[in-house]
């Protein structure tokens, strides 16, 4: 295993590059995760930002560094714009820590923007095209 792979997914992939499993959906291979989670300081706020898929087996980082965000700042930005996949799993987790902190979304590409529009968690956060613009509104 590699240092790479333990610090991009948040949880160990063995050596045959398969996490958790063998196999993925309809017997397909697992391919290794590839979602990465970094945080930074941007305009009184904090940034969190995420980038690959996120879903029930992917969602633990991501829920850890935005519940760390909400517990040291009141307004957290999370750019999405890396997001390549998106569930239920990360629809509940924005839901939930909008409870908590002012959550901004920011970037959303289009996959994650129509997720977020056909469920109407759009009209509940406030989702702007820019980090800049999210974390200054």
């Amino acid at each position: 295993m590699s240092w790479n792979e333990v610090v991009m997914t948040g949880h160990a992939v063995r050596a045959d590059g398969n996490g958790g499993g063998t196999t993925g959906p309809l017997g397909a291979p697992r391919v290794p995760d590839r979602s990465a989670v970094a945080q930074y300081e941007a305009h009184g706020a904090r940034v969190v930002v995420a980038s690959g898929d996120y879903d029930m087996q992917t969602i633990a980082p991501l829920a850890a560094a935005l519940r760390a965000a909400a517990e040291e700042h009141p307004s957290v930005v999370l750019d999405v714009s890396g997001v390549t996949f998106a569930d239920s799993a990360f629809l509940n987790l924005l839901i939930l820590t909008h409870r908590t902190t002012d959550l901004r979304l920011a970037g959303p590409p289009i996959p994650v923007r129509r997720i977020l529009e056909l469920t109407g968690v759009d009209t509940v956060l406030k989702v702007r095209e820019t980090v800049e613009d999210a974390a200054a509104c």
